[in-house]
C-alpha cells in the first residue's frame, strides 16, 4: 500500500507540472488550411503503382481496424476517431492490385492539398536503417554504449491534457515533486547513466551512434556475423538541434553541400571537436532490441515500409493516413546526377525530433547503400496532400481541424 501511494503522489505531482508547463507551451501555429482537389489534380496520379503501397497500407489499417472505435487516431485531432476509418480501411484490407487500390481511394477519400499561411511547398529529407558493429559486451573495440530507457523517464503526452497540443510530449523525471528536465546528451555521454546496466550493446564508433539517434533504428552486426536490429524505445524529451546547421553558421561546410556524408566527413578530420559538435545536439535517443525479422517500427506502432512510410509531425497530421507526395530525391548512382522527380502514394506511419512543421516530411528509404546515398543527402521541396476519409475531409475544410 505504500509503494501504491507513493506512485499515486508521484503521478499527481507530475500532472501538476504538466498542467503548469501547458501554459509556457505555444499553441497550434495559425494559417494551417486545407483545400479539396480531384484526385486527377496529384501530379503523376496515373503513374504510380499504388499496389507497392500495399505493405504500408495493410499494416495501418490492421492497427486501425483493432482500435476501439471511439479512440482518438493518433496524431493530430483532424484523423478524427477509429470508426471514421473502418470502412476505408475494410475496403482496403480487401485491395489486391493497383486498380483495387486506386477505387478504394477514390471512392472513400478525398484529397486536401496542405497549405502553411498559404504556401504549400515544404522540405522532405530522407532516413533509413543504418548498419553499425557491436558487441554484447564492452572491450577495448566496442567502448560506446546503446543505452536501455531509464526507468525513472518519464514521458508525458500533452494532447491528454489539451486538444490543441494534440501530438506533442514533453519527457523529464520528478525530483523534490517537480517534473524537471531529464540529462541532455552532453551529460549523458560524460557518465550520468554508467553504472546502472542499461547498456543493451556496445558498438564501435560514436559518429555511428550518433547518426544511429537521428535515423532512429539500424542494425548492429556481431562479432559473429549476426545482425541485430534495434529500435527506438524513448527521448530525453530535449529538442532536436540539427548539428548540420551549425557547421553552415560557422562556415565549415557550404549550404549546398551539405549532407549526411559531408557532416561525417567533417566529424573525421576534425575528431578534437566531434564531441563538442556532437553534444551541441541535446537530444539523446534510448534503444531496444527488436526480436523478429520485422521492422525498424515508426511511432505509429507498425513496421515501416521502405519508400513507402514517412515521417510526420504529428501536432499536424494524423498516423496512418494515406498522403501523395510530390518531390525529389537524390539519384543514388551518384551525387552530381539530376534528382529523381518523386510522385507517389505514401503513408504516415512515424515522426521524429527533426520533423516540425506542417509541410515538412521524411521518407524512411529502408537498409543499404542505396537507402543511404539517398538519405544522406535528401533535402528537396516538394508539396503533399493528406488522403482522408470523405467526412473528415468536407471538416477539415470547414474547420480547419
Amino acid at each position: 500500500m505504500r509503494r501504491a501511494g507513493f506512485w499515486l503522489a508521484v503521478l499527481s505531482l507530475v500532472a501538476l507540472s504538466v498542467w503548469a508547463a501547458l501554459f509556457m507551451l505555444p499553441t497550434r501555429p495559425e494559417g494551417l488550411s486545407f483545400r479539396i482537389v480531384r484526385f486527377e489534380d496529384l501530379p503523376g496520379w496515373r503513374d504510380d503503382n499504388l499496389a507497392e503501397a500495399l505493405p504500408a497500407l495493410y499494416k495501418s489499417c490492421d492497427r486501425v481496424l483493432a482500435l476501439p472505435s471511439a479512440r482518438r487516431m493518433p496524431g493530430a485531432s483532424i484523423g478524427g476517431t477509429a470508426a471514421d476509418w473502418y470502412t476505408p480501411c475494410g475496403d482496403l484490407m480487401l485491395a489486391q492490385t493497383d486498380a483495387d487500390v486506386r477505387a478504394v481511394l477514390m471512392d472513400r477519400f478525398v484529397p486536401l492539398e496542405v497549405a502553411a499561411d498559404g504556401e504549400t511547398m515544404g522540405t522532405f529529407t530522407g532516413y533509413y536503417e543504418t548498419l553499425l558493429h557491436g558487441s554484447l559486451t564492452r572491450d577495448d573495440r566496442f567502448r560506446v554504449p546503446l543505452y536501455a530507457r531509464p526507468p525513472e523517464l518519464v514521458s508525458v503526452d500533452l494532447g491528454a491534457f489539451r486538444d490543441d497540443l494534440k501530438g506533442r510530449r514533453i519527457a523529464g523525471r520528478v525530483e523534490g515533486g517537480r517534473l524537471v528536465p531529464y540529462a541532455d546528451r552532453a551529460d549523458i555521454e560524460s557518465g550520468v547513466l554508467r553504472g546502472r546496466d542499461l547498456e543493451i550493446l556496445w558498438v564501435d564508433d560514436p559518429v555511428d551512434a550518433f547518426f544511429l539517434h537521428i535515423q532512429g533504428s539500424g542494425r548492429v552486426r556481431m562479432p559473429d556475423g549476426q545482425l541485430m536490429r534495434v529500435g527506438y524505445a524513448d527521448q530525453n524529451g530535449h529538442p532536436y538541434f540539427a548539428i548540420g546547421r551549425k557547421l553552415i553558421a560557422d562556415g565549415e561546410i557550404p549550404r549546398e553541400k551539405m549532407s549526411m556524408q559531408a557532416i561525417r566527413a567533417w566529424l573525421a578530420t576534425h575528431p578534437d571537436r566531434m564531441d563538442e559538435l556532437m553534444n551541441s545536439n541535446p537530444s539523446f535517443v534510448f534503444f531496444r532490441i527488436l526480436p523478429g525479422e520485422e521492422g525498424p517500427f515508426g511511432s505509429a506502432g507498425v513496421a515501416l515500409t521502405p519508400g513507402r512510410s514517412l515521417a510526420i509531425d504529428r501536432q499536424h497530421l494524423p498516423q496512418h493516413a494515406p498522403i501523395w507526395l510530390s518531390t525529389s530525391h537524390p539519384d543514388p548512382a551518384g551525387p552530381d546526377l539530376p534528382p529523381v522527380a518523386m510522385n507517389r502514394l505514401m503513408v504516415a506511419q512515424d515522426t521524429g525530433g527533426a520533423i516540425a512543421g506542417e509541410v515538412r516530411g521524411d521518407v524512411f528509404w529502408g537498409f543499404g547503400p542505396d537507402a543511404e546515398a539517398i538519405s544522406g543527402p535528401m533535402n528537396n521541396k516538394g508539396r503533399y496532400w493528406l488522403l482522408l476519409p470523405k467526412a473528415l475531409a468536407e471538416k477539415a475544410v470547414e474547420t480547419g481541424s
